[in-house]
């Protein structure tokens, strides 16, 4: 069995019913899971910065990038 090794973070605070807690202390084994959740677990990914870590190698495998807005 493969160990969990990525996780969820962001600059926002993220509530999801996907998510198991909103204190991103869950670890994933799949990263095309997490990714997928972490994607799901913001309202406006253009807006909202989520990223999905490797854990063993700290690398972020998945980012967005929130934007400024412009009127």
């Amino acid at each position: 069995m493969t160990p969990a090794q990525y996780r969820i973070e962001g600059t926002d605070r993220l509530m999801d019913s996907l998510l198991p807690s909103p204190n991103f202390s869950h670890l994933y084994r799949n990263c095309s899971l997490a990714v997928a959740v972490a994607v799901k677990s913001v309202d406006d990914p253009t807006r909202q910065e989520v990223r999905v870590v490797h854990i063993p190698t700290g690398e972020i495998v998945f980012q967005t990038t929130a934007t400024a807005q412009t009127f």
